[in-house]
């Protein structure tokens, strides 16, 4: 078991997919690029990321915090394009990974899978990008 202290270290946001494909060479892994809404961005010469305080060769500014995530989902989306549009639970706040040579920034919420039915965690259309889920 984890502590509740725990727990609530996990940042989970409502972000809408604006858009989806398949990696080459794989089975299972998709390439999303995942809108979480108007942020603080602090952007270098490399990236762009979400933070608090710049560094000397980066500067703050405000902007659409729009990420790559890549998700092993694939099999119950034969055709990625279904998921444009749509809003989904992402955990936010993990270190980058990089899966296959992308670098993901966060990962999808979904249940079932298997012998089980697969579904996204998905918000009404109404809910904003980037809202926290509580």
């Amino acid at each position: 078991m984890i502590s509740y202290e725990d727990f609530k270290k996990v940042e989970i946001k409502i972000g809408k997919i604006i858009s989806a494909e398949k990696i080459p060479d794989t089975d299972k892994l998709l390439l999303l690029k995942v809108d979480f809404g108007t942020a603080t961005l602090i952007v270098s010469d490399t990236a762009q990321i979400t933070a608090e305080t710049p560094l000397p060769n980066e500067e703050k500014k405000e902007g659409r915090d729009v990420r790559q995530i890549i998700s092993g989902i694939a099999p119950h989306f034969p055709d990625p394009s279904s998921l444009v549009g749509i809003k989904c639970a992402f955990v936010t706040n993990l270190a980058p990974r990089i899966i296959r040579g992308y670098e993901s920034y966060g990962m999808i919420l979904a249940v079932g899978g298997g012998e089980f039915p697969f579904s996204l965690l998905k918000a009404d259309e109404s809910v904003k990008e980037g809202s926290a889920v509580k």
